[in-house]
């Protein structure tokens, strides 16, 4: 298996896919859940099977006033509304003028977030994000530092970095083209889901970077082929990688088909990232960890 060869046939599949979910991010825009944008859902079940989800919003429309107001039907009698944040008091007149139109309603689930919790949401995972990103790169510039020739042990955790971007960046895409086509919504869900591939991901990375590190070790100083030495790494580490993720899409997947609705796009998210994970961490990290030691 030899990587570091046919390097160029990996970067432009990876730029292809980088590009794509940036034009898709930019061009089709993020449609935010409410614990981030704020709002409200209510999911709410009509016995009337008649009753259709226009009806629903012409009513509600009248009596709220709202212009951002949405109704998804789920079934013949379930329902969920989407509008701007309420107060309770407003809440329970909504729901008795619903029972004196439809006749029996039966609430589902309720929720309603201020636009001001979920600004601080956001700005609260950007931090996490930002402050997790930036320790793995203090971390693994630490941990390699003992093996900085015949590349610096700092760049080890800038390719981290690349990698994990990567892998965060192409399921954010997926969800925003899916946003644009299915009315999908990112929300809290989908953040813990980028988290778990930003730790699964660089811990790929860091598994086959470590090889390469206790191959270094065992090298004569200057008189190796550190081609040579990654592919080497590369194949010695290939099958616990591909296993390892393989073992967990195949653990998860029949949730995305038998779970709850709510999961569901939680679940594809992280069947996406595991998978781009374990194929950045050995067809992108390590060529990229070669071109920069060729360019210094």
């Amino acid at each position: 298996m030899n990587i570091i060869k046919h390097r160029n046939i990996f970067f432009m599949f990876s730029g292809v896919l980088i590009l794509a979910s940036i034009f898709a991010f930019f061009f089709f825009g993020v449609r935010q859940g409410i614990d981030l944008a704020g709002g409200t859902n209510w999911q709410i079940q009509i016995k009337n099977p008649a009753v259709k989800d226009s009806d629903l919003k012409s009513v509600l429309g009248i009596i709220s006033g709202y212009s951002d107001l949405t109704v998804k039907s789920l079934s013949d009698r379930d329902f969920i509304i989407r509008f701007s944040s309420i107060s309770e008091e407003n809440h329970q007149k909504y729901y008795q003028v619903l029972k004196e139109k439809f006749g029996e309603v039966e609430e589902r689930s309720f929720e309603s977030i201020g636009p001001t919790i979920g600004r601080e949401l956001r700005q609260r995972f950007i931090w996490a994000f930002v402050l997790g990103l930036l320790g793995i790169l203090f971390y693994v510039a630490w941990a390699f530092r003992k093996v900085s020739y015949p590349i610096k042990s700092w760049k080890y955790g800038v390719i981290v970095i690349l990698c994990a971007f990567h892998d965060i960046i192409i399921p954010i895409g997926l969800m925003t083209f899916l946003g644009w086509r299915q009315g999908v919504e990112i929300n809290t869900n989908f953040i813990v889901a980028l988290m778990f591939i930003l730790g699964y991901s660089i811990n790929d990375t860091i598994i086959i970077f470590d090889r390469v590190r206790e191959n270094l070790s065992l090298a004569n100083r200057g008189h190796f082929d550190f081609a040579g030495l990654i592919n080497a790494a590369v194949r010695q580490t290939f099958s616990r990688s591909i296993n390892t993720s393989l073992t967990t899409v195949l653990a998860i997947s029949p949730l995305y088909f038998v779970g709850p609705l709510s999961l569901k796009y939680f679940i594809l998210t992280l069947i996406l990232g595991i998978i781009v994970g374990a194929y950045s961490s050995i067809f992108f990290a390590s060529p990229l960890l070669y071109v920069w030691h060729r360019k210094k």
